[in-house]
């Protein structure tokens, strides 16, 4: 019954602020008031409040009255105490007999509507952005959660040394999948970054983005007392995933197999791919750009590339931004199987993922997240932060070819890469260290390879590997956990190998891709690809800070 009086009532919010409208007997009034409405604004007649405090009410509360939570709720104690504190305390307001909605109903005056819409706090339009010269944003925090280590430091290492992350699944029992292997966090702890009542009903995915956000501020040397000194409101969180709270979603189905009443209240807020940005914005109290974006597994580079532009456009001063996505669960490996994308070598599982290796027979999914702190130039020289590199730009493409399959020419590829290079104003030979989206594929690989080749081909001192062979492929977090690779790159001097590249494909120039060790290398600019789902192609550009 809990679980009932608490979603109810979140549903039917949920439900009300999409199609709040006023009727009386004669029907519907809402339509008519909207239609008066966009009439006024064409005519200019707006009062100075705006037309988000246009709405009949005064704020949130307003909204909360109109809806509250079935009499057995407030009924029981344990519920109050256990949602909203020991006084019971409830976003709903105190719970008057007298105050039912049938008789709020019969109160309420003909047409008048419900508050739908906070006021805001301060008035802010009118203000005017004053033009300033190209503002240049760098790197200047990591954060990293993944199958070889939750430090950017100890995450670089091990790539450098080839190791693999890649093992037998523990997390349940997949004895009859044809797939039993993936990249899985074996140990993993949110002490001190999150708090433990969240811990226990969140998703992974929100999980892993509030800790790998939190150590990328604690990374890039954001104290308590650097956060008191910047401006919150030209800070933001732009962190997507692909696949959202998987895990949290499922379970939901499994309650209402049994009655909507053992669904978790907080099922549909912690399933949607938005919330974790929204809430490491609400524990930072960082009110800029808040949003999350989701383009299957070029998610990460469409934020990270959004975020900057933020900053660019002088909308921020700080954005964190990344990917993160937890879906090794039944439903997400079986969903996987089913699209024959998945590699079957149980039996040598650090084997399995193969880039560019004849013998490779599918992706090994992965999961984890990865976060990049980025800021403006002076704002960062300002606070004293270190540098670790300097965003260049990028670029999005879309194949519009086909679901799952790369073009056959490679053409939404090479595009964006050659719309990456132009819009970042990086000559073609300066780029000397590529981190690929080589997902071990029969053809993604090759198709992302020649598209290399014709957009470097020239360049003889280019290196090219993948980091998806050590760690499978995080989905949405891939390629911001490749981009904390590419910056470390750029700050060890060193490129991880490419590992179980044992029997190369014939039309691979090995010359170009990275040994089974690590190199040394002086990394002039890198250019770092992700490819998703449905043709989505980005492709990323850092470079040494000079």
């Amino acid at each position: 019954m809990a679980g009932a009086c608490v979603a109810s009532p979140l549903c039917t919010w949920l439900v009300a602020a999409c199609v709040t409208g006023a009727w009386d007997k004669e029907g519907p009034k809402g339509v008519q008031w909207a239609r008066k409405r966009r009439a006024a604004v064409r005519r200019g007649r707006e009062s100075s409040k705006g037309l988000i405090s246009a709405f009949y009410g005064s704020g949130i509360q307003g909204l909360m009255s109109s809806f509250e939570p079935c009499p057995e709720f407030y009924s029981s104690s344990r519920n109050a105490s256990v949602f909203f504190g020991e006084n019971g305390f409830s976003l709903f307001g105190a719970w008057k007999p007298e105050n039912s909605r049938s008789q709020r109903r019969a109160t309420r005056s003909p047409g008048q509507a419900m508050a739908v819409a906070v006021t805001p706090a301060k008035e802010v339009a009118g203000k005017k952005r004053t033009p300033t010269k190209q503002r240049r944003v760098v790197v200047t925090g990591m954060g990293v959660v993944s199958p070889l280590g939750h430090d950017p430091d100890v995450f670089y290492d091990n790539l450098l040394e080839g190791a693999s992350g890649i093992s037998e699944i523990e997390t349940f029992d997949c004895a009859s999948y044809p797939t039993r292997i993936a990249g899985e966090i074996k140990s993993f702890s949110t002490d001190g970054w999150v708090a433990p009542k969240l811990s226990k009903r969140m998703d992974k995915f929100m999980l892993y983005l509030l800790t790998a956000g939190k150590k990328a501020l604690a990374y890039g040397g954001v104290t308590e007392e650097v956060m008191s000194q910047v401006d919150k409101t030209k800070c933001g969180v732009l962190i997507g995933s692909a696949m959202g709270g998987m895990k949290v979603f499922n379970d939901a189905i499994e309650a209402l197999r049994v009655s909507y009443k053992k669904m978790n209240p907080f099922c549909v807020p912690f399933a949607t791919t938005n919330m974790g940005s929204a809430m490491l914005a609400m524990d930072l109290g960082w009110m800029g750009p808040n949003y999350s974006i989701s383009t299957a597994c070029a998610t990460s580079n469409f934020c990270i590339l959004n975020a900057a532009n933020h900053i660019i456009r002088g909308e921020a001063n700080m954005m964190l931004c990344g990917g993160s996505d937890a879906a090794i669960i039944p439903i997400g490996l079986g969903g996987f199987v089913a699209c024959r994308a998945l590699s079957q070598r149980n039996n040598d599982p650090t084997k399995a993922s193969r880039p560019w290796d004849i013998d490779r027979d599918g992706f090994v999914m992965g999961e984890g997240a990865g976060v990049l702190l980025l800021e403006e130039l002076e704002h960062a020289k300002q606070r004293g932060a270190k540098i670790y590199a300097e965003f260049l730009g990028g670029s999005f493409t879309c194949d519009a070819y086909h679901m799952t399959e790369p073009h056959p020419e490679g053409t939404g590829i090479i595009l964006c890469i050659e719309k990456a290079l132009l819009e970042s104003g990086v000559a073609r030979e300066d780029v000397n260290y590529v981190n690929a989206h080589a997902t071990s594929t029969l053809s993604g690989d090759l198709k992302e390879y020649q598209a290399l080749i014709r957009c470097f081909g020239e360049n003889p001192e280019l290196h090219v590997n993948s980091t998806k062979s050590m760690i499978g492929h995080l989905l949405g977090a891939a390629g911001a956990v490749e981009a904390v690779a590419t910056v470390m790159a750029i700050q060890t001097g060193w490129v991880h190998p490419n590992v179980n590249l044992e029997n190369p494909e014939e039309s691979v120039d090995v010359k170009v891709l990275v040994g089974s060790r690590k190199k040394k290398l002086n990394v002039k600019a890198a250019l770092s690809n992700s490819f998703g789902f449905g043709g989505h192609n980005s492709s990323i550009l850092f470079a040494p800070y000079k």
